[in-house]
C-alpha cells in the first residue's frame, strides 16, 4: 500500500468484486443496471464501495452475472452494525495504528460502560425496544474490544470537564464510567488529559474530533454532529485538524492532574448517589 493510500473497506472489497465479476460476464455498469432495474449511477455507487446495494439488489446482480447467491450472502456479513455515517470509520479502526480523541460533552464511544452506552441510546431514539438498545450496546462494546488486543492503537483522549460531570444514566451509572476510564489511564491503555471548564475557551470547543493515524496510508479525521457525520481525507484539512487538537491539548491539565480530576468527580458521582439513596 502507498503512503498516500487508505486501507479499503470491506464495502470498497465487495464494490471491487462486485466489478471484475461484471467485466468477467462482459457486462456494462448501464447493461448490468438494465437486468438490476437500477440507474448506471447507482452500479457506480455500489462499485465504488459507497453504498451497498439492497437484498433484492444483490439477488439480482447475483442473477445477472450467473454468481450463484454470492453477493446477496457477503451482503449478509456487511450490513452495518452503526450509523450509516460511522460504518467506514469503524472498518478503518481495524488498520489504525493512533488515535486522538477529544470528547467534549459524552465519554467517547470505545471508553463506554454498558450502561453509559445505553443511557446514549435512549437519549437520542424517540422510540425504541429493549431488544434494539441491546444489540446497539454490543455492537459499541465489541468495536471497543480494539484497545484491548495486543498490538492496540497509541491512543490520546482528550475530555472536557462537561463530559465528565454530565450525569448521563445517574450519578452511580457516572461514577462507574470516570472509574472505568481512570482505570484504563492507569493500565497505561490510554493517555488522559482534561480541559477543565476554568480553561474557557479552546480549540475544540464546537465539536467533536476523531484523529485516526495508519502505518501505511495518509491520516484521517472524523467530525460528527447530530445524526450525521463526515470522515475527512484532505490532506489540508486534516492536518489543520491536528493543529486544532494540539492548540486543545495545550490548554489541558496535566496527565496527573486530569487524572486526579476524573477520580474526584468519580467520587462525587458516589457521594450523590449515596445520598440519594438515603
Amino acid at each position: 500500500m502507498k503512503p498516500d493510500e487508505k486501507p479499503r473497506t470491506a464495502r470498497q472489497k465487495y464494490g471491487e468484486e462486485l466489478k471484475l465479476r461484471r467485466f468477467a460476464a462482459g457486462l456494462t455498469q448501464e447493461a448490468l443496471a438494465e437486468q438490476v432495474v437500477c440507474s448506471p449511477t447507482l452500479i457506480s455507487h455500489y462499485e465504488a464501495g459507497r453504498r451497498l446495494p439492497s437484498p433484492d439488489d444483490a439477488r439480482l446482480i447475483d442473477r445477472a452475472l450467473g454468481t450463484d447467491g454470492f453477493f446477496e450472502r457477503w451482503l449478509a456479513d456487511l450490513e452495518p452494525a452503526f450509523a450509516h455515517y460511522f460504518s467506514e470509520v469503524a472498518e478503518l479502526e481495524r488498520e489504525v495504528t493512533e488515535i486522538r480523541h477529544y470528547g467534549g460533552s459524552v465519554i467517547p464511544g470505545l471508553l463506554q460502560t454498558k450502561a453509559y452506552s445505553r443511557a446514549v441510546f435512549e437519549a437520542y431514539r424517540p422510540n425504541y425496544s429493549a431488544e434494539e438498545l441491546d444489540e446497539l450496546v454490543v455492537s459499541r462494546a465489541n468495536r471497543a474490544s480494539l484497545l484491548e488486543r495486543p498490538s492496540a492503537p497509541v491512543t490520546w483522549i482528550l475530555l472536557d470537564e462537561a463530559a465528565l460531570r454530565r450525569r448521563v444514566g445517574g450519578s452511580q451509572v457516572m461514577a462507574e464510567q470516570l472509574h472505568k476510564v481512570a482505570d484504563m489511564a492507569d493500565a497505561g491503555r490510554l493517555r488522559l488529559h482534561v480541559l477543565p471548564l476554568a480553561t474557557g475557551a479552546h480549540a475544540l470547543l464546537e465539536g467533536m474530533l476523531y484523529l485516526l493515524s495508519f502505518a501505511d496510508a495518509a491520516p484521517l479525521a472524523y467530525l460528527e454532529g447530530v445524526h450525521n457525520g463526515r470522515l475527512v481525507d484532505d490532506p489540508a484539512l486534516v492536518e489543520a485538524c491536528h493543529t486544532s487538537y494540539t492548540l486543545a491539548m495545550s490548554d489541558a491539565a496535566s496527565r496527573q492532574k486530569s487524572m486526579a480530576l476524573v477520580r474526584s468527580i468519580a467520587k462525587e458521582h458516589e457521594h450523590a448517589h449515596q445520598r440519594a439513596c438515603h
